[in-house]
């Protein structure tokens, strides 16, 4: 029997599968839904889409070292809190912007420190944080909100490229996205993070500093969340402590979706961003049928489950198959 890979296969790869469900559901939702294909709605969708994305990234990277991160939407919480508290004292714009996205840093360092050096699990840490975080965040700004950013920085996040329908903003996550991707697909680092996710003492065996990594995710994850405070603040104009609030369901159902396991070891961001894609046009597409924000919430984590069992059913099926296959296969005579 032949050990070259079967491009078939390659085909019917979960990434694939999710890319195809994608472009039916866009087909779809073009023809059937109203105002869902029009150009305005696709700029939103793609607004929409983006603290996703960019929360993904790094989201990817951790998950697929075996760990997670639920903390991450409090952390833009956080952050959007701080920035409207500081925009309300008269700091510069240009002060604030760094000085949020280094808050994020030390809010994953944070979350490092309790997972990698204190061997604390990832999820019991992440729960408390969410919580501590999103706390601290009304403790800062209360139950209000501060507006009246400067225009020229909301309206560059909200605008798009020329008369096109395509935000400013998806351009530099364009470009983050392509170094993500080049890290964990084509570095010795990205080598390191599937390595840890397969088998973490085998990892270390063979000479990965494994807790130095994931400190260092969790250290990049917090940055990227308060960078996407920051995004979402210029955004709405507002600066808010419940800003991004349950982001994190719908962070961890898209990586989910987009192939990474659960158990570590596995995934693409390609496939990733497919399953962001996916996730944002079901919701984009239901709101425009004036579904409300709680059966959003449903749908989210009836994906999130599917995205779990399915890979792991499919996984099972393949495996019985090919033991079939060996079973029945008839057996070449010696020379």
């Amino acid at each position: 029997m032949s050990d070259r890979p079967n491009p078939l296969g390659r085909l019917l790869s979960w990434d694939a599968a999710v890319v195809l469900v994608t472009v039916i559901v866009l087909i779809v939702a073009s023809g059937a839904v109203e105002n869902f294909g029009t150009s305005r709605n696709f700029t939103f969708l793609l607004l929409d889409l983006l603290p996703i994305a960019l929360v993904a990234l790094p989201m990817t990277f951790i998950i697929v070292t075996g760990e997670i991160d639920l903390s991450v939407a409090s952390t833009l919480g956080l952050t959007s809190a701080v920035m409207g508290s500081l925009w309300d004292a008269g700091l510069s714009i240009e002060t604030i912007i760094p000085l949020c996205i280094v808050l994020g840093a030390v809010l994953g360092a944070l979350n490092g420190f309790f997972v990698t050096v204190l061997k604390l699990p990832s999820l019991a840490v992440t729960i408390g944080t969410l919580a501590l975080y999103r706390g601290l965040a009304f403790v800062v700004l209360g139950d209000g909100a501060v507006a009246d950013f400067p225009r020229d920085y909301t309206s560059w996040v909200t605008g798009t490229i020329g008369d096109g329908p395509i935000p400013n903003v998806l351009v530099p996550l364009a470009v983050v996205a392509l170094i993500f991707g080049v890290v964990l697909h084509a570095t010795p680092i990205g080598r390191g993070v599937f390595a840890a996710g397969a088998g973490e003492q085998a990892a270390r065996f063979a000479g990965i500093r494994t807790g130095r990594l994931k400190f260092w995710l969790y250290v990049v994850a917090g940055a990227v969340a308060g960078l996407a405070g920051v995004l979402w603040t210029l955004r709405y104009s507002s600066a808010r402590a419940d800003n991004g609030f349950g982001l994190e369901l719908a962070v961890v159902a898209a990586v989910l979706l987009g192939g990474v396991s659960i158990f570590g070891g596995k995934g693409t961001l390609p496939g990733v961003l497919a399953g962001v894609v996916l996730l944002a046009t079901l919701q984009n597409a239901l709101r425009l049928q004036d579904v409300s924000n709680e059966a959003l919430n449903i749908v989210t984590g009836v994906l999130l489950i599917v995205s779990v069992l399915l890979p792991n059913i499919v996984s099972s099926a393949r495996t019985a198959l090919r033991r079939r296959h060996r079973a029945t296969a008839p057996v070449s005579p010696e020379r």
